[in-house]
């Protein structure tokens, strides 16, 4: 099969024939329909992400396509069946999956975040090397192996180039809201960085009856969508961080209740907390580097709360179900973020034109026949 391969931090993303297994017990096989282009992996390819452990990578991790094979034991799927792949897919097992905390998986399924199957195998190979598939997904080719408990079977009838989005964004961003932050009507709400997850965030938040939600990003076109998604207020991005923390203030004298950083700074983190009012929270959804310390001014501490998030406490049974109801009842706007559209073979167009930043999602679009 062709696919978007990353061999290191210099080339970029060079399109190859890879080889593909079959699906062993508890896997499926999917054909690839289409790929959002993630601000993730567009770390990847610069070296930045914190999951580059096993080299070459198939990039991609947003990805929605149609069954082609199903393993041993698996049942309830069949070929031809629509599916969105989630970033993950918890073992039901361990201990935090036994008290009902799915999104705190322990087991060796975990090891997907660095393209592993639990036992550290792949199903991929490049010239009789091991492949591994980012954060093992891997949806920018032409088929990817996955374990069953990472498939959503969706409806026949939506489009799966703007299903493939609702993976990684909508999931990570309407999670913040919901499971993270848990917000609630009434709520104010800053978010700052407009993209894909940040536009989701907003969102999130108007669905949630947040009655003042601040969008904070230095792109006034982004800004613009902001505000047809939800945004009550649109704010440029200072320099000054000290700017952009009256700004908020002189809309919300006290503070918001909640800010989502949505960028992976460690400034914007501290500045997040200096917008929100006691007994706030901030949610770091952006992603600094594992290893980076973050300082906060210790009086901001009091009376407020500094939340991690990874992946919006996703549980892919629950999140992509939801995602799809509010969108085909008409709460949330999916279409509205998908931008340019490549071809498989346009790869290294479709990662230039995510690097711009000017779309909210760039798709490629693997498999025509199945959109």
């Amino acid at each position: 099969m062709r696919a978007a391969m990353l061999h290191d931090f210099t080339r970029g993303p060079v399109l190859e024939d890879v080889t593909v297994s079959a699906p062993r017990a508890g896997e499926v096989l999917v054909r690839i329909a289409a790929s959002g282009v993630c601000g993730s992996d567009v770390h990847a390819v610069h070296g930045k992400a914190n999951v580059l452990k096993n080299m070459p990578m198939v990039l991609g991790h947003e990805g929605a396509g149609v069954i082609e094979e199903v393993g041993e034991g698996i049942t309830d799927l069949k070929r031809g069946d629509p599916v969105v792949i989630a970033m993950y897919g918890p073992c039901g097992l361990c201990g935090t999956c036994s008290s009902g905390k799915l999104h705190f998986c322990e087991g060796p399924e975990m090891r997907s975040v660095y393209g592993e199957m639990p036992d550290g195998s792949t199903r991929l190979s490049l010239n009789g090397t091991p492949a591994y598939p980012f954060v093992g997904v891997g949806s920018m080719a032409e088929y990817a192996v996955v374990r069953r408990s990472m498939i959503v079977k969706v409806k026949p009838d939506l489009p799966l180039d703007t299903l493939c989005i609702t993976a990684c964004a909508l999931t990570t961003g309407l999670g913040a809201v919901f499971n993270v932050a848990d917000v609630r009507p009434g709520a104010t709400v800053a978010v700052i960085g407009c993209g894909g997850v940040g536009m989701s965030v907003i969102q999130g938040a108007r669905i949630a009856g947040a009655t003042r939600v601040i969008a904070i990003d230095r792109n006034p076109a982004k800004l613009d969508l902001a505000a047809n998604l939800g945004a009550t207020h649109c704010l440029t991005a200072s320099d000054d961080g000290a700017e952009n923390i009256a700004a908020v203030k002189q809309i919300v004298p006290r503070g918001v209740d909640y800010a989502f950083e949505v960028v992976g700074s460690k400034a914007l983190i501290q500045q997040g907390l200096a917008m929100t009012a006691r007994g706030g929270a901030v949610v770091m959804i952006g992603v600094v580097p594992w290893g980076e310390d973050i300082a906060v001014n210790a009086g901001l501490m009091f009376d407020r709360r500094l939340l991690g998030c990874l992946g919006g406490h996703n549980i892919p049974g629950r999140e992509i179900p939801r995602i799809i109801d509010l969108y085909q009842s008409g709460r949330l706007k999916l279409d509205e973020l998908v931008g340019h559209k490549y071809p498989l073979t346009d790869i290294r167009e479709a990662f230039a034109n995510a690097e711009k930043a000017e779309d909210i999602r760039t798709v490629v679009t693997i498999d025509p026949r199945l959109l």
